[in-house]
């Protein structure tokens, strides 16, 4: 059985070598990695508990633990970091920066955020004009935004030098508002920086 979420041939091909190969000195590898990853894809999908996977997929076990060791290992980030190039990193008009989240959990990165009264972590994502993720950086939910944000961009660009020349404009949000950040943003990657805010309570579509 297939499902929406299952990686199409094309999107397999792109994908395969960028996946870490066997490890030496271990037995075969008998799972079938396309098959895990499209449990993963289903799980990301459908927000679903991992044990509810499918049966016609790879057990539910066999699949966190790839999700997981590729978690750690650094292998999401590396592969979305290689489609990105593969694209030639195609942000010659903006680049949206930074969303930020609290997920309520502690962990290694944990704080308060006394303005908005929540426990957790902050998650700065920068995108580019078509909505692909470029880096994602989290910090305490009481770290500085202003600070977050230029630790963010500038592990960006130290992993796509190339794209300093094409990149005109970074959008912002209230809390990267300031004189300081436009001429730092300005300095480092020449583009100028427009603030882009939500004026209601409700959610509402956005410039950009």
């Amino acid at each position: 059985m297939t499902y929406p979420s299952d990686l199409t041939s094309a999107q397999w091909e792109l994908l395969e070598p960028l996946l870490p190969p066997q490890k030496q000195g271990g037995r075969p590898r008998s799972v079938d990695l396309r098959a895990v990853c499209n449990g993963i894809f289903y799980h990301l999908k459908t927000g679903c508990q991992w044990r509810m996977l499918p049966k016609d997929l790879p057990p539910s076990s066999t699949v966190y633990y790839y999700y997981r060791s590729w978690q750690v290992e650094g292998v999401w980030e590396n592969i979305n970091q290689e489609l990105n190039r593969q694209r030639c990193i195609s942000c010659s008009g903006s680049s949206r920066f930074p969303i930020r989240q609290n997920d309520g959990k502690k962990g290694e990165v944990y704080g308060f955020d006394g303005g908005k009264k929540v426990k957790g972590r902050k998650r700065h994502i920068i995108v580019d004009c078509l909505g692909q993720v470029m880096k994602v950086l989290v910090t305490e939910a009481n770290g500085s935004e202003g600070v977050g944000a230029m630790y963010g961009l500038m592990e960006w660009t130290e992993r796509y030098p190339a794209a300093l020349g094409r990149l005109n404009t970074v959008l912002a949000d209230a809390g990267d508002r300031g004189e300081k950040f436009s001429r730092w943003v300005c300095s480092l990657v020449g583009a100028k920086v427009e603030i882009v805010a939500n004026q209601t309570r409700e959610f509402a579509v956005i410039a950009g």
